[in-house]
């Protein structure tokens, strides 16, 4: 298993693995959750996924285990900045305008994470692994682009999730009720001891039987520190 960090400068260095996460997200939201997005050619894409972008992909001998994109808060693209924000600003009719207790934030050192999914095929028994893989590589992709905080729209019980890794997270919001699903704006500080919590041995814990988490639409993050 590995995670490869992919933006558009270093895409043409891994061949069909970008495709490949984009149709991986598709079998989890739209096949799977049957969420009305964009798609062509058998994969799913939105605004967000412009150059300013990074995506996270965990794979294991060329199958799409589990990814998550993240996007600068100072990001545009014609209208667009970022989801939280322009869901704040009524431009994304299926998550309420209300969702962050504070103005979206637009700083460079402040990134967003969305689309976050691990695939069903993956058993139970290796999903914190995989969960594990996909937190290090978003913390290093995050801290390489000099972030210092990640906002991501998460389950309501992503403080239970996070907490097996041996991480930390804020909420920012209130509960919402989306598709179903109790969901939650949290917040997730970086620095040098949060990579050091994500590679201890918490987070690399022998595979253990893990139920299956409901599905995401942002990222588990941690504790937020002005």
């Amino acid at each position: 298993m590995q995670t490869t960090r992919l933006s558009f400068e270093n895409l043409h260095e891994h061949g069909e693995l970008f495709v490949s996460f984009l149709r991986a997200r598709r079998r989890s939201f739209i096949e799977k959750n049957n969420w009305e997005l964009p798609e062509v050619d058998g994969m799913e894409y939105d605004q967000y996924d412009s150059p300013a972008s990074r995506w996270v992909v965990v794979h294991d001998d060329g199958d799409v285990l589990a990814g998550i994109r993240l996007t600068p808060t100072t990001a545009r693209c014609g209208i667009y900045s970022y989801m939280i924000r322009d869901a704040q600003l009524g431009l994304v009719d299926s998550i309420p305008n209300n969702l962050l207790n504070f103005e979206a934030p637009v700083d460079p050192a402040i990134w967003e994470s969305s689309r976050v999914f691990v695939m069903d095929a993956v058993p139970g028994k290796r999903r914190t692994k995989v969960q594990a893989a996909m937190m290090r590589g978003m913390i290093d992709a995050a801290l390489e682009a000099e972030a210092k905080i990640v906002l991501g729209l998460v389950p309501a019980i992503w403080s239970r999730w996070i907490a097996r890794l041996g991480l930390q997270a804020e909420p920012a919001g209130p509960v919402l009720s989306l598709d179903g699903w109790k969901t939650q704006v949290a917040m997730m500080t970086l620095s040098e001891h949060t990579r050091q919590a994500a590679n201890g041995p918490n987070i690399c814990a022998p595979d253990v039987p893990v139920k299956p988490e409901p599905r995401w639409t942002g990222l588990p993050p941690a504790q937020l520190r002005a």
